[in-house]
């Protein structure tokens, strides 16, 4: 479900939330393998004295978390006892006890613009105490943000020993940043978790950005289905191939909007109905040979197929709400048990068919082909994917072997960084390593792995306490200042707590204040049953806020702020109330997506929100609602995306129905094992 498009909104502070994979640099083991010929060179520092070369050059040492006094780090300039070499940068760090959070040494950049290089080059050897792998960091102003949230390129180099070696690491690894001019620092991070002892050292030298002309793969290359491209190349190119994959679906919009006053006056006769179109939609623009649903359809207006645009691609998570749309359809009467095994039962023959890398699946495909478009592998998506799955196996007891097969192969320790104690964002098979970040608040959808791969035993149950409730108070860039963010202590685990507090009530914010962070894991679990005083509080939380921040604060007349489409033009945006998010979206677009996950919460606004929408703008299709709306000009998103369109389907079989994609998904072994975790905490305990 992959939902941002913008490497920004990727950001999880990068003070807590590290998530770089393991990358050996590939030169200076023994035998020394043949180094590239630099055609360019740029000096950092060479330690020789105190100032670099590079005019604007600091060093100095730092902590994560002022105030947590985790330890203290110390550099001088000795002589290096390297062949060759003159002084070096000595480096040493003591680590507290119970230290939990990172410190390291930096060099301050004077806005240095490194584009023309493409590796990262210096000698490093290990003093005693040392851990074998080290942290190293670049950072950059993250634009319209203040200046404490930094967008931030690292990797992690292995091998380290007691004697020098020369070492290059390309920027390339270092994959959280895109462009690289305005650095302001470069660190090295010394991490208590990674540290084999309380103390240790490193020495450092001749700091250079080099240029060979080699960068090596990047997370932005891009993958060429050659059987896709081949059958485009065939029929006239992709504009030409647009009728050919339409033919492929399994219906069509035969009108743009229905009149508001066709639909049901009473409340459940009209949930009833949207129920029925979203899912004639859901069946439609799904491809009728493999059983996939289509990402995104635009009709951009008119109903006319040759209007409109098809994706005829698929993300992860689209199939596994798919395989719970089959379940939801089936509970709300809207297709029969076997109609029902007929759907589970192709696209598990297509999942089967599809390449995997380790047990998981690629991020994207390509629906007509079925070849893969995509090098990462996201842990948020493979996790909404086994959800579908464990729905599936517990609802159709016919498919449940093939589910159960398709789940075990997966081991989400493939995503666990031991030493962060997170999630990563996800893999990049070429590279190859882990995304540059993390998971690292508790508040958004991709809680929802974590509690599979705990329920799995393929990730520690501290994993859920290392994720952050609030952020400290001196991260000043954050929407509000935690209020009473004190140790806690749940079991055996002890953390940080506090909570944002808006006209009196009291939440944990997610990190862009949108309802789909904050209430998609509600479709399959049911928080305000199994964790009424810790998530379950919260969700009902973020519900009213969204509510009566857009109507009382921004005087829209309807609310539910999520990211969606945009109305004006074929964009994506972010969207939220910035109050409810650490960082927080900037307000736009509604849409009904979000007003549908409020019923999980607080179902009578929302359901007087979903008619509000219905009645006010022409939103309502022959498939049921459309993307997103313009509150202030009316302007109408004419998408139909398989991910928000399933939200809604999940959210009214859920209402309809008591619960029943919940109870599904609750009955199963891996989600009994951590029910108990949810019982455990209690959010706004002072």
């Amino acid at each position: 479900m992959t939902r941002f498009p913008d490497p920004a909104s990727l950001l999880i502070l990068w003070a807590l939330t590290g998530g770089s994979a393991l990358a050996s640099a590939a030169e200076g083991s023994e035998p020394p393998l043949p180094l590239e010929p630099a055609t360019a060179r740029l000096l950092l520092h060479d330690f020789e004295q105190a100032a670099s070369p590079l005019p604007g050059v600091v060093m100095s040492g730092w902590t994560a978390e002022p105030g947590a006094r985790a330890g203290r780090v110390w550099h001088e300039l000795q002589p290096s006892r390297r062949e060759g070499g003159g002084r070096a940068l000595h480096l040493r760090y003591r680590f507290n006890p119970e230290a939990r959070s990172d410190i390291g040494w930096q060099l301050t950049l004077p806005d240095l613009d490194a584009s023309a290089y493409d590796h990262l080059e210096f000698w490093i050897r290990g003093d005693s105490g040392q851990a074998d792998a080290l942290k190293l960091e670049f950072k950059q102003p993250l634009a319209d943000s203040p200046p404490g949230l930094q967008r931030k390129g690292s990797t992690v180099i292995t091998g380290i020993g007691g004697d020098w070696r020369r070492v290059r690491v390309p920027l390339n690894l270092m994959s959280g940043i895109e462009d690289w001019r305005h650095l302001r620092q470069f660190g090295i991070v010394f991490q208590p978790r990674r540290a084999p002892s309380a103390a240790g050292g490193y020495w450092l030298d001749d700091l250079t950005l080099i240029k060979t002309g080699r960068p090596g793969p990047s997370i932005r290359d891009s993958v060429v289905p050659p059987l896709k491209t081949a059958w485009e190349q065939r029929v006239g190119g992709k504009a030409a191939a647009q009728p050919h994959v339409r033919a492929r679906l399994n219906g069509w919009p035969a009108r743009l909007t229905v009149d508001p006053a066709e639909l049901p006056d009473d409340d459940p006769g009209f949930l009833a109905r949207l129920a029925r179109d979203t899912w004639r939609g859901l069946s439609a623009l799904t491809d009728r040979e493999h059983g996939l649903p289509l990402d995104t359809v635009r009709l951009n207006g008119s109903p006319l197929p040759e209007r409109a645009w098809v994706g005829d691609y698929t993300n992860v998570t689209n199939i596994g709400l798919y395989l719970i749309d089959i379940v939801a359809a089936r509970e709300l009467g809207l297709i029969d048990p076997l109609e029902a095994r007929v759907r589970l039962s192709q696209t598990l023959d297509t999942l089967e068919r599809l390449e995997t890398y380790r047990g998981f699946f690629y991020n994207y495909y390509d629906t007509t082909t079925l070849e893969r478009t995509s090098h990462f592998i996201s842990f948020v998506d493979s996790a909404w994917l086994t959800a579908g799955l464990i729905v599936a196996r517990n609802a159709v007891p016919e498919q449940a072997w093939r589910c159960t097969r398709l789940i075990e192969r997966e081991d989400y320790r493939f995503f666990y960084d031991p030493v962060e104690q997170l999630m990563a964002h996800g893999y990049y098979v070429n590279l190859p390593q882990r995304a540059e970040y993390s998971y690292g608040m508790l508040y958004s959808e991709a809680r929802l792995g974590s509690l599979i791969a705990i329920g799995k035993g393929e990730a520690p149950a501290e994993h859920w306490y290392r994720m952050a409730r609030t952020f400290p108070a001196s991260f000043d860039w954050q929407s509000q200042s935690p209020k009473h963010r004190a140790e806690r202590t749940v079991g055996e685990f002890t953390f940080p707590g506090g909570y944002y507090a808006w006209k009196g009530i009291k939440y944990l914010p997610s990190w862009g204040g949108s309802l789909f962070e904050a209430l998609m894991p509600l479709l399959v679990l049911d928080e305000v049953r199994h964790a009424p005083a810790s998530l379950g509080r919260n969700a009902r939380a973020h519900a009213e806020i969204q509510r009566r921040f857009a109507l009382e604060h921004l005087g829209y007349p309807v609310w539910g702020l999520s990211p969606s489409s945009t109305p004006a033009g074929d964009g994506y945006g972010e969207y939220g109330a910035r109050i409810l998010g650490a960082r927080g979206y900037r307000s736009g677009a509604v849409t009904p997506h979000a007003a549908a996950l409020a019923l999980l919460v607080d179902p009578i606004p929302a359901v007087a929100n979903l008619r509000q929408l219905a009645k006010r703008y022409p939103l309502y299709g022959d498939f049921g609602f459309y993307d997103a709306v313009d509150p202030k000009t009316g302007q109408v998103a004419h998408n139909y995306l398989a991910l928000d369109q399933s939200m809604i389907l999940i959210a009214l079989a859920n209402y309809s129905r008591d619960g029943v994609i919940q109870r599904y998904f609750a009955a199963d072994p891996i989600i009994q094992r951590v029910l108990p975790l949810l019982k455990a905490e209690r959010f706004f305990d002072e």
